[in-house]
């Protein structure tokens, strides 16, 4: 059975840093896209970072320069760095695994971490 844990969320002072961590058990993803999303109250889920097995990223408009998104296979981990945080920045962030399957894209969500950025 595969399983997505996301650890590493809490509470921030503003311009401190977080680091994100998500581990998955069950299977091998090694391959595949690794991101992560978050979700504010009243509002919608947004893509915050994304990261393929060949190497590429991007970042939603409003993280860019502040987060980075990496991965070791090894550990069958996705990790997202989050520096110079903002109050905007509060909310339930979760880790999706996309695997490719013989008839598409097999995806995965974990439970999501929150994190509050407030002084």
């Amino acid at each position: 059975q595969v399983q997505l844990v996301e650890s590493g969320g809490g509470l921030v002072q503003p311009g401190g840093s977080l680091r994100l961590s998500c581990a998955a058990s069950g299977s091998s993803f090694s391959i595949g896209v690794a991101a992560w999303y978050r979700q504010a109250p009243g509002k919608e889920r947004e893509l915050v970072a994304r990261s393929t097995s060949g190497g590429s990223t991007n970042y939603g408009d409003s993280v860019k320069g502040r987060f980075t998104i990496s991965r070791d296979n090894a550990k069958n981990t996705v990790y997202l760095q989050m520096n110079s945080l903002k109050p905007e920045d509060t909310a339930i962030y979760y880790c999706k695994r996309s695997v490719p399957t013989v008839g598409g894209t097999q995806d995965y969500w974990g439970q999501g971490t929150q994190v509050t950025v407030s002084s």
